[in-house]
This record gives C-alpha cells, structure tokens and sequence, in this order.
C-alpha cells in the first residue's frame, strides 16, 4: 500500500436526488445497478475505494496507522515549535535582565564615582579650612610677637 492515501466524503445536494433514487442506491453494489448519478469517474473510484477497505480489512488498519502516525509527528511538530517559540522568549527575557543588570552596575560605578568625587571635595576644603586656620595662627602668633 502506498504511504499516502486519503478518504474523501462527498456531500451530494439532495434537492437533486428523488427519495425513490436513494431507495434504490442505498444498497448499490455493482455500477449496473446504479443510477446515472453514481455513473460518474469520481463515484465510481470513491465506491472502489470504499470497497477495497470494506473487503481488506488489513488495508484500512494500515491507512488508519498511517493518519495516526502522520498525527502524532504533527503533534510532535507543534509541541516541538511551542517548545522552541518558549526558549526564544526565555531567552530574550534573559538578554533583558542581563542588560537592566549591567545598567544597574553602571548606575552604580557612576554613583560610586560621583560619592568619591563629593568626598574629595571636601577633603580638599577641609585641606583648605586646616590651612587657613593655620596661617590664622601663625599671623596671630607673629602679631603677638610684634607687640611684644
């Protein structure tokens, strides 16, 4: 049997059947018996077909493995994308967090920079204040001096 095969239902307008011609189909079993409605290519080679699962029962177990197997693979396939498309956004979700944290690391280098800066500052302007208390002192000492 081939690997692909297929079953294909045809829904017939009834508007165009008369209840007698029905009647005398349902129990259609040779393309003599048949009215000029069955007598078509695609009739006959649906009813064939039908024929041949109905007589091999064997046949149609193995096209019914075939759609259950082409089933499963596309199951497969889905839960295979799904899992890929949850990967894709855990990755970038993981890309996003790295970057907020190596903005927050340099948020805070700069913060570190800037407090470093402040204190030099006022080392320097207490540098400044402990120098000028010391001139302050040694003119005061030089005036004390020359009054005396």
């Amino acid at each position: 049997m081939a690997d692909l095969g297929g079953i294909h239902l045809l829904e017939l307008k009834l508007s165009r059947l008369n209840e007698s011609e029905l009647r005398n189909n349902a129990g259609y079993s040779s393309s003599k018996k048949a009215s000029n409605w069955m007598n078509t290519d695609e009739m006959r080679q649906a009813m064939n077909t039908l024929k041949l699962f109905s007589e091999k029962e064997r046949d149609y177990h193995a096209y019914q493995s075939r759609q259950n197997y082409l089933r499963e693979q596309r199951t497969i396939q889905i839960e295979r994308e799904d899992d890929l498309r949850e990967m894709e956004k855990i990755k970038l979700e993981n890309e996003r967090i790295q970057h907020d944290m190596e903005q927050a690391q340099q948020d805070l280098q700069r913060e570190r920079m800037e407090k470093q800066a402040a204190l030099q500052e006022k080392e320097s302007a207490l540098q400044e204040k402990e120098s000028a208390q010391a001139e302050i002192e040694r003119l005061k000492a030089l005036l004390a001096q020359s009054k005396q």
